[in-house]
């Protein structure tokens, strides 16, 4: 029991520590942990919008390269028609999309028309749409390199 006493007495300076002679331990530890804790949940915020605008990028090119697909026959200009049935499924995107469509082997590089690509339109050859779309990541204003989100479709021409 004396040795208690004595190492309580030491580490005090003689008096017994309360409760209310801490007051302030709390907000310390609160500015060290809150930097952390905004670190890490912007991170997923900004990885989370990352991951939206994958998942949205990659419908809408499934949907365009869909419509392509049935649209041998109904329409002049088939790419036209693939760019607008992407634009509506993704309209937060289409902004900064970078396209290609390639039509039985024939590419139609950064072009939302292809007039000349309904010839191509050949039942049971293929139709395929890429698509890349810029992403940055910003961490409670640390700025990561800049990468790409890119999603690429195929479908046979009915």
């Amino acid at each position: 029991m004396v040795t208690s006493k004595l190492t309580v007495d030491i580490r005090s300076g003689g008096t017994r520590v309360n409760a209310d002679d801490r007051r302030g331990q709390s907000l310390i530890e609160l500015t060290f942990v809150v930097p952390i804790l905004l670190l890490i949940s912007t991170g997923m915020l900004s990885f989370g919008l990352a991951m939206h605008n994958s998942l949205v990028l990659t419908n809408g090119v499934n949907i365009g390269a869909q419509t392509l697909a049935i649209s041998r026959g109904q329409t002049t200009d088939p790419c036209a028609t693939a760019y607008s049935a992407i634009s509506n499924a993704a309209p937060s995107l289409m902004g900064s999309l970078t396209y290609t469509f390639v039509i039985n082997g024939t590419s139609y590089a950064n072009k939302t028309t292809c007039a000349a690509g309904a010839s191509n339109m050949v039942q049971g050859a293929t139709a395929q749409i890429t698509a890349s779309y810029p992403c940055t990541f910003a961490i409670f204003g640390m700025s990561l390199p800049a990468c790409s989100i890119q999603t690429e479709t195929a479908e046979l021409i009915q």
